[in-house]
């Protein structure tokens, strides 16, 4: 089955490239949590340090899908610009996802040490992944929608027949 073989290729470098996301995430979430956006200087310091954390993050996780993991299924020319509004909506969407756990156990639930909004983090990343991979694969880089735009760009190509 090469559909399987190809879906099972994209998912592992989709998860290192996720996986090494997660480094990037949660170290600077450590280090803005713990210098500039302390909870005790700021009360949404935790939620400010995980957005500014997850926008380095999905920038890293789009270098890395597109020019690795999609690079195939990726979209060229005007069709980029699509691809990449597309990839930033998904991403903040996992953003908002991932920002949750963190909001219900550092506000709701008032557990405020570092390892628990780690914890909490981690809990947000692999649902908001979760979310990702599934709309990056088939809507974003979908290949079937490529192929239709290719198959568009060759019928404009063509020249009209005569009748």
């Amino acid at each position: 089955m090469p559909w399987f073989k190809i879906l099972l290729g994209q998912l592992l470098k989709f998860g290192l490239i996720g996986g090494l996301g997660i480094f990037v995430d949660l170290g600077v979430y450590t280090l803005l949590r713990t210098t500039i956006l302390t909870p005790e200087a700021l009360a949404l310091g935790p939620m400010i340090a995980k957005v500014f954390a997850t926008l380095v993050a999905i920038l890293w996780s789009w270098l890395g899908n597109r020019f690795w993991t999609f690079r195939h299924d990726r979209a060229t020319g005007p069709q980029a610009t699509r691809e990449g509004l597309e990839f930033l909506s998904v991403s903040l969407a996992g953003m908002v996802i991932g920002l949750i756990p963190l909001w219900l156990s550092h506000y709701m639930l008032g557990w405020t040490s570092l390892f628990v909004d780690n914890i909490a983090n981690l809990i947000g990343i692999g649902l908001g992944s979760i979310f990702r991979f599934v709309l990056y694969r088939w809507w974003v880089y979908s290949p079937a929608r490529l192929h239709r735009q290719a198959d568009a760009v060759v019928g404009e190509l063509q020249p009209a027949q005569s009748r």
